[in-house]
């Protein structure tokens, strides 16, 4: 039950949180915040140090009255872009507070830094728009945080619109010029898809270094928390035509963790061309990504179309650490959604790139079943082979590019349409693939397809003129398979001329 409590004892209860999300003590209401040493170095320590103590985890308590507002009430309690940190400095960044909600009862802290030395920022009510039909007496209590924002001038110099957004659990998003919010990346994945349930990892406390006044880069730091591990994060962050975010973390773990997911990015997929199954929509497609993409050590590139299953999906790729993986969109036009408010021909697409030695493991995509499209239900990462385990610090870095279309080798075709449909006879499915990239005539080449079960049939390829690409088509005859794995690619020879196109039709 909430306990009404004065402003100078909320506003002290809120300093505690504070205090105790760096391990300092908390500064008195009256006085400004604490300042205190900062670096990775001193994460890395503090991160360390409490993955030897049991995880505690803690929740916001909203302000008396905040309680008792209805969520369009709540939801009306905006920041005002006015307050932004660093709006008044001739800086090329500007930060921005998020408030706590009722599904983000998780205490953040928002710190600066400076030369070294950080410093908590205090989440004041003059940095928040409150509505005229939310009582006057609430516009006086302090909020708590829940995340942030960052502006940047990345579409216009007279325009500061947001590129990066940290909120909920350990989830992070950027986008690039001229492209709208979709997929999300995550911190960590820990027991994704596992019949004990989900553990989902916090980040509690964010660092934001105050960038220089030529600064391309915004560098993040971060501490991350659950019950299985710690660990320290540093995010370097450029917006641009293409958005980076360069990642370095170590995690420390508190107990075994058999299967943690590295660089993990979480998406929506609900239907498109291929596979509406029992959804009535109006829109052609609806997804903020559409594809898998891979690009092997081996140098093979591998495209493999989202699905949203009847019964959940998992899938491994490759056994050898990738030069890069990534959820990608690749449904460009306004018409292939016919949706002017959601505008998915605009979702970023992102990609990943390993940095180091990450050690044995696979790529593993999830496809989870959905009926709606406010559902994350596609998630890939990099699966360890092996468990991580307490005493043993774990290192990794990579590279997020978030643009329209990871880039690809220029010689090589690419997937850009998946159709399929049942014969005449409906004994048999029928696959239509078209590629752009490879040209345009098919003199001299061959296609490269295998099924795991049932029998392929009627295999052809054709120039598609008005793409100014390559069609190839078959039929598969399911017998009695619930379940085939399909491989198709363009050959010239014994050197492929497009991406490898894989796919997993069921018969549910």
């Amino acid at each position: 039950m909430p306990v009404s409590i004065s402003q100078p004892l909320l506003l002290l209860a809120l300093a505690l949180v504070v205090g105790d999300a760096r391990g300092a003590k908390a500064p008195a209401p009256d006085k400004p915040p604490a300042t205190y040493p900062f670096s990775f170095d001193t994460l890395l320590a503090d991160a360390k140090r409490r993955a030897s103590a049991p995880y505690a985890p803690q929740r916001n308590r909203l302000p008396t009255g905040l309680d008792k507002l209805s969520p369009e009430q709540y939801r009306s309690i905006r920041f005002n872009p006015d307050a932004g940190i660093w709006r008044a400095e001739q800086l090329p960044f500007r930060l921005e507070l998020l408030r706590a909600g009722y599904n983000l009862q998780t205490p953040v802290t928002v710190s600066t830094v400076e030369n070294g030395i950080a410093q908590d920022v205090a989440a004041t009510p003059a940095m928040f728009d409150i509505e005229s039909a939310i009582p006057a007496k609430l516009g006086k209590v302090s909020l708590p945080l829940s995340g942030f924002r960052i502006r940047s001038r990345i579409n216009s110099n007279k325009t500061w619109d947001e590129f990066l957004v940290f909120q909920g659990a350990s989830n992070f998003r950027a986008v690039a010029k001229n492209l709208l919010y979709g997929l999300s990346a995550r911190g960590l994945a820990i027991n994704t898809a596992e019949p004990s349930g989900e553990e989902f990892p916090l980040f509690t406390h964010f660092w934001i270094e105050r960038p220089g006044v030529r600064a391309n880069a915004v560098v993040i730091y971060a501490l991350l928390e659950s019950e299985s591990t710690t660990g320290a994060y540093r995010f370097t962050v450029q917006p641009g035509v293409e958005t980076t975010t360069d990642v370095d973390l170590t995690l420390f773990p508190r107990s075994e963790m058999r299967v943690a997911g590295i660089a993990p990015l979480a998406s929506m997929f609900l239907f498109n061309e291929t596979n509406r199954g029992h959804l009535d929509d109006y829109r052609p497609e609806v997804h903020d990504s559409d594809g898998l993409q891979i690009a092997a050590k081996s140098g093979e590139q591998i495209f493999r179309p989202l699905a949203n299953p009847i019964k959940l999906q998992v899938s491994a790729f490759t056994t050898q650490q990738p030069q890069g993986f990534g959820l990608v969109q690749r449904s460009r036009q306004q018409g292939d959604f016919q949706d002017f408010d959601a505008q998915y021909e605009r979702r970023p697409s992102a990609w990943v790139e390993p940095q180091g030695d990450w050690g044995p493991g696979s790529v593993e995509l999830v496809e989870i079943p959905s009926g709606r499209e406010t559902n994350d239900n596609i998630v890939v990462f990099w699966r360890t082979a092996q468990p991580m385990t307490p005493g043993r610090a774990a290192h990794f870095a990579y590279r997020i590019v978030w643009n329209a279309q990871p880039a690809q080798p220029k010689t090589l075709g690419k997937t850009v349409a998946t159709r399929s449909g049942a014969s005449l006879d409906g004994k048999r499915r029928v696959f239509l693939l078209d590629f752009v990239g490879a040209g345009e005539k098919v003199d001299g080449l061959r296609l490269d397809l295998a099924a795991s079960a049932g029998k392929i049939s009627n295999a052809a390829l054709i120039s598609n003129g008005a793409l100014h690409g390559i069609r190839a088509s078959f039929e598969i005859e399911p017998r009695d398979a619930d379940l085939i794995e399909l491989r198709l690619r363009v050959m010239r020879g014994d050197r492929p001329v497009t991406e490898t196109w894989l796919y997993r039709w069921t018969s549910s």
